[in-house]
């Protein structure tokens, strides 16, 4: 069954109760922030929404993350940023009995947390680590990596807190963890047999967990909307645990990866940024020709995999390009779920926001 964009009569800040926000090229880049988003989270949090703060990024206390979005103007409580470093020491501690020597390849943080989960972080591989976990952070050393190396040599088991190829930071995209996991994987020849952090949807199940604990009050995935700027973390994440999805256009995702995505990474909407929360998202629609339309904008592929695209009135709208992405994603995951050739195709030249 092919996966199409779908619309919301109101806000989807009325109509969902927790956004579950990316921070990465959503929130910030680095040390700075993402244009447009503590406006949007702002307004949404007027409208009633809840905000989870939820990364990858295993190096930082959350206290730390909540102060800088503090800085950005916003008002958070720190037990609203949940990190993969408090995912990847509950999921440890499935996998480790208690007291178990951990290998920590990461900060302070992730050794704290692995620390309140009953086990014990080590060093080096002389210390016989019965599991290696690693995870970015900025002193990340060749030494650091060795000694993972050396200890999965020599049995442990392999855990990462996630497998981001790439972060995005001030100067633009740098090496993520999943990049600097394949040293040890090339030396080993070991993957990791389990990654705490999005792709998996553990980061959105313990958030929407902690969220309850504190609050006593029952989250329903159905109310609930992972907001992300990657299709093959955040948004496939949000598709393997059953959640609907935002994708904002402010981080790695671009249109042509939008536009030729297979189900398993396709957002259920699509905003510029997170001013999306708080407007009405356009429902696309179809005719009997198989031309999709979205606010002014139409698209069609034909069986030869000809794209046409077609604007009924722009107005001069900032988003009309936005709706040409909608309608014509649409058009392209229905043309691809049907056997169409996606090789062949020839992408429409326009670019988002232009």
């Amino acid at each position: 069954m092919t996966v199409f964009l779908k619309g919301t009569g109101d806000a989807p800040a009325k109509t969902y109760h927790l956004a579950l926000l990316d921070l990465d090229g959503v929130v910030y880049r680095g040390a700075d922030p993402v244009e447009h988003a503590a406006e949007g989270i702002d307004r949404a949090q007027t409208l009633g929404m809840r905000m989870a703060y939820t990364t990858n990024n295993a190096s930082r206390f959350p206290h730390v993350v909540a102060d800088q979005l503090r800085g950005f103007g916003l008002t958070l409580d720190d037990g609203q940023v949940i990190t993969s470093a408090v995912v990847a020491a509950r999921m440890l501690r499935r996998h480790l009995q208690e007291g178990a020597r951990v290998l920590v390849i990461g900060s302070d943080h992730l050794r704290d947390q692995i620390r309140l989960n009953g086990m014990v972080p080590v060093n080096k591989a002389a210390d016989k680590p019965e599991a290696v976990i690693q995870a970015w952070y900025p002193e990340l050393s060749w030494q650091d990596l060795a000694q993972a190396a050396f200890a999965i040599e020599n049995g442990a088991r392999y855990f990462t807190t996630n497998k981001d190829q790439t972060l995005p930071r001030e100067g633009g995209m740098a090496p993520g963890n999943g990049a600097m996991l394949q040293p040890v994987i090339l030396a080993t020849g070991k993957q990791p047999e389990d990654s705490a952090g999005k792709p998996e949807s553990a980061m959105y199940d313990e958030a929407r967990q902690l969220l309850t604990d504190s609050q006593e009050k029952s989250l329903d995935i159905g109310r609930c909307l992972p907001v992300g700027d990657r299709l093959d973390t955040d948004i496939e994440a949000a598709n393997r645990g059953g959640y609907d999805s935002m994708l904002v256009l402010t981080g790695v995702a671009r249109t042509p990866a939008i536009l030729t995505a297979p189900a398993k990474l396709r957002p259920t909407y699509l905003a510029e940024d997170l001013r999306g929360l708080t407007a009405p998202q356009p429902q696309p629609s179809k005719e009997a020709d198989q031309t999709w339309h979205c606010g002014g904008q139409t698209a069609k592929v034909d069986d030869d995999g000809h794209v046409t695209l077609h604007a009924l009135d722009g107005g001069g709208d900032p988003l009309s390009d936005l709706d040409a992405v909608r309608a014509c994603a649409c058009a392209l995951w229905e043309y691809q779920d049907r056997g169409g050739d996606m090789d062949a195709l020839d992408l429409p030249a326009f670019v988002v926001g232009a």
